[in-house]
């Protein structure tokens, strides 16, 4: 099974083609990446959690959608880690300053509508609908009755028994289809077409129309407040996660996902354990059983460099760690996977990529 490193997170690659689905991104590379970052953060966030003995029940949101255990275990991490200060009134006041036109009530429209169902939904029904529905319209422009009187007899909209009327409304309360046509309507204009929706055709009248007003700060401050401590708390969340991460990246290996999906218990980082030097001392006497090329080369460039094999060796250990990115810890995740001494294996790695190269022989063949 291949893995990677992401973010101090060493992540099964399957685990990323299957988060992948989640992120639509430009390209399929760009998916993987920003699943793979999803991943870890996600992974580092739970394990903080842990670490910290929080617990949490998960919670249903405004349309009944229930948390995940972990999503439920995040939200109480950052209810307890974050601290975002409420934003005070002067901050509300310099944000409405800027710009008071931006807060205002939304306009209003009242109307009034003569729905005729199209009753078998074929095509013929649909004329026969609209044909009643033109006729209406004729009537109603001759003066032959009043709006309300033939919405009553004809209409199949519960809003018959009211004459039509629609009441009050915001945008988006109707259909498109028909909220176009009102936007464009006079207030007492009957529209002199008949308008198709998916409910069937309608006798369309604009009653009324009022245009949105701007609202005093009074009013206007629950609103900014509500945007101000969202701003901020998005903020101090992002600011949370990239401590969080760049903290684990620091470490090199902190955390491993399973290939279920679940953090592995980890006692000591694979980053922590380079960074000590421990098998610095041991290096030199296992190089020269299992790679003796290597232990000849590791001397050589410890002498030049005027150090002890095993100062030489904590050095480039240490080095590593401060400087490596997710590649690096990928590969060297890679190198000591199969190895009887995988610790060793990940040191010598190390000291590998740092030692002077191994001279290249060549034979030089005259041809005649």
């Amino acid at each position: 099974m291949r893995t990677v490193v992401i973010d101090g997170v060493e992540i099964p690659e399957t685990l990323i083609a299957q988060e992948a689905q989640n992120h639509p991104e430009a390209t399929g590379r760009a998916a993987w990446t920003a699943a793979g970052h999803a991943l870890a953060l996600r992974t580092l966030l739970i394990a903080r959690a842990r670490e910290l003995g929080l617990e949490a029940a998960p919670e249903r949101d405004a349309d009944g959608r229930e948390e995940t255990p972990d999503e439920a275990l995040i939200r109480a991490l950052l209810d307890a880690e974050l601290d975002v200060a409420a934003p005070t009134e002067a901050e509300c006041r310099r944000v409405y300053d800027a710009d008071p036109t931006r807060f205002r009530t939304p306009p209003l429209c009242e109307a009034s509508h003569i729905l005729i169902e199209a009753a078998g939904g074929d095509e013929r029904s649909l004329a026969a609908a609209r044909a009643t529905a033109g006729r209406l319209i004729e009537t109603l422009a001759s003066g032959g009755a009043a709006f309300a009187d033939l919405a009553r007899a004809h209409s199949s909209c519960p809003s018959a028994a009211l004459g039509g009327s629609l009441g009050q409304l915001r945008p988006g309360d109707l259909v498109p289809e028909v909220e176009d046509v009102l936007e464009v309507l006079q207030p007492g204009e009957v529209c002199p077409e008949p308008v198709l929706s998916r409910f069937g055709w309608h006798v369309l009248k604009l009653d009324r129309r009022s245009p949105g007003r701007e609202l005093p700060f009074e009013l206007a401050e629950p609103r900014i407040r509500v945007h101000l401590e969202s701003r901020a708390w998005t903020a101090a969340a992002a600011r949370y996660a990239a401590e969080l991460t760049a903290e684990a990246r620091a470490r090199g290996v902190a955390l491993t996902l399973t290939p279920e999906g679940v953090v592995a218990p980890s006692t000591f980082t694979l980053g922590d354990f380079l960074a000590d030097g421990a098998a610095a001392h041991r290096l030199e006497s296992w190089l020269t059983a299992s790679d003796a090329d290597l232990a000849r080369r590791l001397a050589t460039s410890a002498e030049a460099a005027g150090e002890s094999v095993a100062d030489f060796v904590q050095a480039a250990l240490a080095e590593f760690v401060e400087e490596a990115d997710d590649e690096r810890w990928t590969k060297l995740i890679s190198a000591a996977r199969d190895a009887e001494d995988p610790a060793l294996a990940c040191v010598a790695a190390v000291v590998r990529a740092k030692v002077a190269p191994a001279k290249r022989s060549f034979t030089v063949v005259r041809r005649v």
